[in-house]
Parts: C-alpha cells; sequence; structure tokens
C-alpha cells in the first residue's frame, strides 16, 4: 500500500524485484491511481476499511501486507485488526508528538500547493539534480542521486490525485494510531525507517515500537521517507526477508 502519491506506481523501483520471488499485489487507494475516491468520510479507518473489505472479497485471507509512509499506517491498522498476516510497514504515519505534527502540516501542505503549481514543469524540473533537490529535499535523503523516472509518478500523483487533500487531513487531523498488545498480531511484524526522514522523523520509531511491541525495527541507513527510492535493493530484500 502507498502513501500519497502516484498509487500503486509508488512501487515501481522495487516492483520488478520483488516479483521475481512473490506474488504482488499493487494497489491503488480509493482516490488514488485509477480508483474512484469513497464516496463518505475520508479517514485511516475509512480507506482501511476498503483495504481489508478487498482483502476479503479475493480470499486473500493471511495475505502478507507491505505499506509505505500512510499505506505503513494502514497496514499496521490491518495487522491490529487481526487482517493479513506478515506486515511490513515503512517510515508509517500515526506516530509524530503535537509538536511533529504541526511541522508536518506546516511544511508539506506548501509542497503539494507548490507542485500543483508547478504541475505542467514537473518533468523538466525533476530532470534535473538541482530540481530534484529544490522539490524533494523533504522527501528523500539524497534527491540528486535519484532519476525522473522514479520519482515523477508520486510528484505527479501529490498534485492530481483527487484524495490528497482529505487524505493529508485524516493524517493530521485524526487520531493517533492505536497499537496492538503483544501476542494479538496475526503475524511478523516488521517496521522500517530512514534514519534521514523529515517527514516521519526517526525519534518516532520509539513510538510505533512501543505501541507495536511485537514489532521488529529496521533502520535505513541515509535514507529519507521512501525507501523504495533511497534503498530500494534493501528495502526489497527486508521485504522477502519479513514476509512469507
Amino acid at each position: 500500500m502507498h502513501g500519497l502519491g502516484a498509487g500503486w506506481r509508488s512501487w515501481s523501483p522495487i516492483l520488478d524485484e520483488l516479483a521475481e520471488r512473490r506474488e504482488v499485489i499493487a494497489v491503488d487507494l480509493p482516490g488514488f491511481g485509477d480508483t474512484p475516491p469513497l464516496t463518505g468520510e475520508v479517514s485511516i479507518a475509512t480507506l482501511t476499511d476498503a483495504v481489508a473489505d478487498f482483502i476479503r472479497e479475493l480470499g486473500l485471507d493471511g495475505v502478507s501486507t507491505v505499506g509505505q509512509s500512510m499505506g505503513g499506517r494502514m497496514v499496521l491498522e490491518l495487522a491490529r485488526r487481526g487482517v493479513g498476516g506478515d506486515t511490513v510497514a515503512l517510515d508509517p504515519g500515526g506516530f509524530w508528538s503535537d509538536r511533529e505534527l504541526v511541522v508536518f502540516g506546516a511544511t508539506l501542505r506548501p509542497s503539494i500547493a507548490l507542485v500543483r503549481a508547478l504541475r505542467g514543469m514537473l518533468p523538466t524540473l525533476l530532470g534535473n539534480p538541482v530540481g530534484r533537490t529544490l522539490l524533494l529535499a523533504q522527501l528523500s535523503a539524497r534527491p540528486w542521486a535519484l532519476t525522473r523516472d522514479t520519482v515523477l509518478p508520486d510528484v505527479r500523483g501529490l498534485a492530481d490525485s483527487p484524495s490528497t487533500g482529505a487524505a493529508l487531513d485524516a493524517l493530521t487531523k485524526g487520531p493517533e494510531q492505536q497499537g496492538a498488545p503483544a501476542g494479538t498480531v496475526p503475524g511478523r511484524v516488521t517496521i522500517g525507517w530512514g534514519r534521514r526522514d523529515l517527514v516521519t522523523v526517526p525519534s518516532q520509531a520509539a513510538r510505533a515500537t512501543e505501541r507495536f511491541p511485537d514489532a521488529v525495527l529496521h533502520w535505513f541507513e541515509r535514507c529519507g521517507h521512501f525507501p523504495q527510492w533511497d534503498a530500494p535493493h534493501e528495502a526489497t530484500q527486508l521485504i522477502l526477508d519479513s514476509t512469507a
């Protein structure tokens, strides 16, 4: 499950490598990619309800779930509910302090407004290392080292997805992520965190593992908010090693 942005294309940097070893279902959450928005309230709970219904309708009981950012929060919520099997959450949301949450909203909202204003120029700007660095410093530890094709789908998704604003409100104005007591999750839980994440800052990892005491914490060195961007091979290996 992806975060705010491109939908399933957010996983493009690691999708082929994962698919060599696993059957992969990369979803577009409601209001992202090709999936229509929810007709009612948009919240982490209702977005997770939609995924739980999808899992149930396809007979995927016990499926391993992997998510990043908002998607990382959602796979932890699925695990808390007892849905799925092994869980891998990469830089999940939902563990901000009050002050961190204010900073998150105050920095990300202007960034989204900026990429919307620059929508027609994004391919050119992101094709240049200087442009990538200016636009993506909050999201990547080394934006100049990425390629345009790696980052363009997510940045366009922030600008274009009809549920970006509502989902951001759900993250910033909704309740914190609840935890799961030891022994209550359906499979292994692995939480991966970038040491240089400026969106869900590394100090939040302690809160996440406190609320999910069964979780194993993995640190990505020299990595920002998108391990699939900054550490694609390491992210792939972590997912493979942590899921059945």
